[in-house]
This record gives C-alpha cells, sequence and structure tokens, in this order.
C-alpha cells in the first residue's frame, strides 16, 4: 500500500524505545490531519510518551499555535523546510516533549504548483536539544495515499533518529 514499510512492530519497536529511556515525543501535522498522532495512540500504552500534538492546517493555526513566523510562510510557503523547521520548535516547545515531528505538504488534488506539485510533502524530525533532520518528498497517489506514505514515513524517520540517538 505505501513505499515506506513501517509496521504496528515498528510502532511497538519506537514507543519501546522511548519508554525505556523515560521520554516522549509530539507531532505537528498539517496535510496529514492529524494521522501520525492516530497512529501512535492506536498502541495500548502510548499514553506514556505521548501526550498530545497539534493539526495545524491553516497558516493562521500554524502562526498562533506553533509561532511559526508570517515572514516564513508568506517568504517560503506553508510547505517549505523553513516552516516545517518552525512548526518543529513550535510543538516541541509547547508540549515540553524530548522528540518532534512535523509534517507539511499538499495532499492533492488541488494545491499543486509547477514548484511544489501534489504529493510535495515536507517532514521534519527533531529532538529537545535542537538537532533536526528535515527532507521534503514526492509521494505518488491520491491523497489519502499521500497522507498515507507521508504519515508512515515521519514514523520511520523518527524511530531511526531514536535508534541512533538512545539505542547507544
Amino acid at each position: 500500500m505505501s513505499e515506506t514499510s513501517f509496521t504496528q512492530d515498528d510502532m511497538i519497536t519506537l514507543q519501546n524505545l522511548l519508554k525505556k529511556h523515560k521520554k516522549t515525543i509530539t507531532t505537528a501535522e498539517s496535510c496529514t490531519g492529524g494521522l501520525v498522532a492516530h497512529l501512535i495512540t492506536n498502541i495500548s500504552g502510548s499514553s506514556e510518551i505521548f501526550d498530545g500534538g497539534v493539526v495545524t492546517y491553516s497558516n493562521k493555526i500554524k502562526n498562533q499555535e506553533l509561532n511559526v513566523s508570517n515572514e516564513t510562510l508568506e517568504k517560503y510557503g506553508a510547505v517549505s523546510v523553513e516552516v516545517v523547521s518552525q512548526m518543529l520548535d513550535g510543538v516541541i516547545k509547547k508540549f515540553t516533549a524530548n522528540y518532534a515531528i512535523a509534517i507539511s505538504g499538499i495532499a492533492g488534488p488541488t494545491g499543486g504548483t509547477k514548484n511544489k506539485p501534489v504529493g510535495t510533502v515536507v517532514i521534519g524530525v527533531c529532538d529537545d536539544k535542537n538537532e533536526k533532520f528535515i527532507e521534503i518528498y514526492n509521494f505518488q497517489g491520491a491523497r489519502k495515499m499521500v497522507q498515507v506514505k507521508a504519515a508512515e514515513k515521519s514514523l520511520e524517520k523518527i524511530l531511526k533518529f531514536l535508534q541512533k540517538s538512545l539505542d547507544k
């Protein structure tokens, strides 16, 4: 169903790693509309590692809830590395979490441009020490497929990040 291979076993591994190290995770989602938070909370006991997340679908709410600057939104657009970086900063502070995922993209079928076609998604992960990894992806498929691929890719990215930083 998707280009990623993030499974329920991977989610359990992710959550067990966070629990073992007494760490928490949060999410700031735009085009995925809360799907990442939904996938996290599908696992029993997720309240130990997840206090909450935000869906910041509009630029107004990105600014209001995550302190993404209007200047950054205007200069780079909501689907940009710069905005996702500020989303990460805002959400990790808002929830005083140890790790965060932020996603902004164009799920379609409308909204795409020549420079940012439908399927363009920016995914970022970070820790509370401000180490960030942000990448731009181009997912293929209908709206729901783009959302699922983006959510799974974000979880795959945070698991790899956790394994590097916690599994030492």
